[in-house]
């Protein structure tokens, strides 16, 4: 049974809406994640300074990657962690250093496919600019273009008879958006985002600006029981995670020290600086540590106590392709969060992991089921094996059920990112 009423309920699916539509490169979504930190009293650290021993809520940015913890009164060097992992980033189509050329009177831009984005889901849709744009003294601006630019138009079915019996979208041909007509000058295309960002073309020195669907988050459905929106993956799971460490921040006598790692490129393999294979994370830890005083000994006790939730989304049973599917194990839209478990490690969990996020569940009162891969299909992965791997903490992976997972736009059910938000509280408070 639950010991407390629910922290969180639709309000909080509303909030994520927000969130979306406001996050559309990982750059953005670490800036409103910190805002949302800094409302709750956390406090940002930089890297180059020197860290100290006192307690409450603290972060670290770097790019598309933030980490968060809130350090409560009494916690002793060796206090284990309890983490709360995600990232930042989607699958989409980003833009190439040179990015003005064109066809036959039509201006386009030059992308490159970041992930494994279903490439079909991005034809015909109104698209954005968004990222940031680096300035010659290096300082970054953010930009935003959340209006209909450019389109990737699909050749029509008369000129392609047979493309219901099977679309095949050649990456270099096929991807690269139209974003109006004449004759194709260097440089248009970052001066038109400076401007829209009001800085001066001339201070721009580099940029990282990926495009995004336009169209707002929305719920489906007769009565509203679905959602259907941008980026759920994995924004849903920061979301989430951001609430949850800031509710838990409220606390007193926690036992444990709740920490947030938002990172960014899971979905190219997480080697960078700011990826779950990079030493952001551990290198935050550590200096947590011996910030309070502490030693290699007291750092190995901590991290030989702590555990860490990861979570991202999954794929929920879809009606078309139940056959795709474990036929055993069909997680469903509003079922709660799932507990995702692959034996060749695909995935971190294990028995001890399943018992602790059951545990959460319960606590929190809210239900959850189970995802495993039909045994002739192949398994995604996350940054929990890594975590677990490269830090040697215990690692469970979860996350919420969805349909279209790296579309341009997915679907889930509207109750579960409150039931997730709802977990990882009862999680973080240990």
């Amino acid at each position: 049974m639950s010991s407390a009423p629910p922290r969180f309920d639709r309000g909080h699916t509303d909030d994520l809406m927000t969130f979306l539509a406001a996050s559309p490169s990982p750059y953005h979504a670490v800036a409103n994640t910190a805002e949302r930190l800094e409302k709750a009293g956390f406090r940002k650290v930089e890297e180059t300074a020197a860290w100290d021993a006192t307690t409450g809520g603290k972060y670290v940015v770097r790019g598309g990657a933030i980490i968060a913890w809130y350090v409560p009164e009494g916690a002793a060097p060796h206090t284990p962690f309890r983490i709360v992992g995600a990232h930042t980033d989607s699958p989409n189509l980003r833009v190439k250093p040179r990015p003005d050329f064109g066809r036959e009177g039509w201006r386009q831009v030059a992308v490159e496919i970041y992930g494994g984005p279903l490439l079909n889901s991005w034809l015909d849709r109104d698209l954005g600019l968004a990222g940031r744009l680096t300035l010659r003294d290096g300082s970054q601006v953010l930009a935003n273009v959340d209006r209909p630019v450019l389109r990737v138009p699909q050749l029509a079915v008369h000129l392609d008879r047979g493309v219901n019996d099977g679309m095949k979208l050649e990456r270099q041909r096929h991807m690269q958006p139209i974003w109006g007509l004449g004759e194709v000058h260097e440089g248009d295309l970052i001066s038109f985002v400076a401007e829209e960002a009001g800085v001066d073309a001339e201070d721009v020195a580099g940029w990282d600006l990926m495009v995004h669907a336009v169209e707002a988050p929305a719920y489906l459905g007769r009565d509203r029981e679905l959602l259907a929106g941008p980026r759920m993956d994995n924004l849903i799971s920061v979301h989430a995670c951001v609430a949850a460490l800031a509710a838990v921040s409220t606390l007193p006598d926690l036992p444990y020290i709740p920490v947030l790692a938002a990172f960014d490129h899971e979905e190219n393999g997480s080697e960078a600086d700011t990826g779950a294979h990079g030493p952001l994370l551990g290198n935050v830890l550590e200096r947590s540590v011996y910030a309070r005083g502490g030693g290699y000994e007291d750092k190995a006790r901590a991290l030989a106590g702590s555990v860490c939730l990861s979570s991202d989304v999954g794929h929920a049973v879809h009606p078309n392709y139940s056959e795709r599917h474990d036929p055993t194990h069909h997680p469903r839209p509003n079922g709660g969060p799932i507990l995702k478990v692959n034996v060749n490690q695909r995935y971190a969990t294990d028995g001890s992991g399943r018992a602790v996020f059951a545990a959460a569940c319960e606590k929190a009162g809210v239900p959850w089921q189970t995802f495993v891969s039909n045994n002739d299909m192949p398994c995604g992965t996350t940054i929990g094996p890594i975590t677990a791997a490269r830090h040697g903490i215990s690692t469970v992976d979860i996350g919420v059920a969805c349909l279209s997972m790296h579309s341009a736009r997915e679907l889930c059910g509207s109750d579960d990112p409150y039931h997730l938000a709802n977990a990882l509280v009862a999680f973080l408070e240990g």
